[in-house]
């Protein structure tokens, strides 16, 4: 394939397993940020999202030969996301702890409905995050895939394996929790 450039995924998925490596290139260099970033939040772990990051592009070439376009690429790639991390939390038996200063931290968040208590970004950043965190898994990881990988709610539901309706129940449930927790 000469030009890949604006390809789509699934031409370039279908042009890779070709053996068009520079099709491989341009497939991963599009995913690769996003990928990672959802991994992060997920494991809240740089190394374990290192770990799982390495291992899902391993499982997407091995399966090159064998893909086919029956879904978008970036719904085959998150499904195998949502399926690595499954694996994990199984094998973990439990969600990482909470920092042991965690009630210390939510202690600290000062009163922002005063203008002198006014939060910087950084914190604004932290609070929504310490909120993300709060979220049951399950409605972190639809948040998540339709704010920061903009999936539509099918796609969300193929890649977790739950109906449209559940997918909306959460997304729901996700941002009524995030409100309360992050007042205006």
């Amino acid at each position: 394939m000469n030009d890949t450039a604006d390809a789509g995924d699934e031409t370039l998925m279908l042009a890779w397993a070709a053996g068009d490596a520079v099709a491989f290139e341009r497939l991963y260099a599009r995913h690769r940020a996003r990928l990672y970033r959802f991994l992060l939040r997920q494991l809240r772990d740089p190394s374990l999202a290192d770990e799982l990051f390495q291992d899902i592009w391993q499982r997407v070439i091995a399966a090159r030969r064998d893909w086919r376009p029956e879904a978008r690429f970036s719904t085959w790639l998150y499904r195998i996301a949502h399926n690595r991390l499954a694996d994990h939390w199984r094998a973990q038996r439990h969600r990482p702890p909470a920092p042991e200063d965690a009630d210390e931290r939510a202690a600290r968040i000062t009163d922002p409905d005063t203008p002198e208590h006014a939060l910087s970004e950084f914190e604004q950043r932290r609070r929504l995050q310490l909120a993300l965190d709060a979220l049951p898994p399950e409605q972190r990881e639809v948040l998540l895939l339709r704010l920061e990988q903009d999936l539509s709610l099918e796609e969300i539901g193929a890649i977790t394996g739950v109906g449209r309706e559940t997918v909306k129940s959460r997304l729901r449930y996700a941002m009524d929790k995030l409100r309360a927790r992050l007042p205006e």
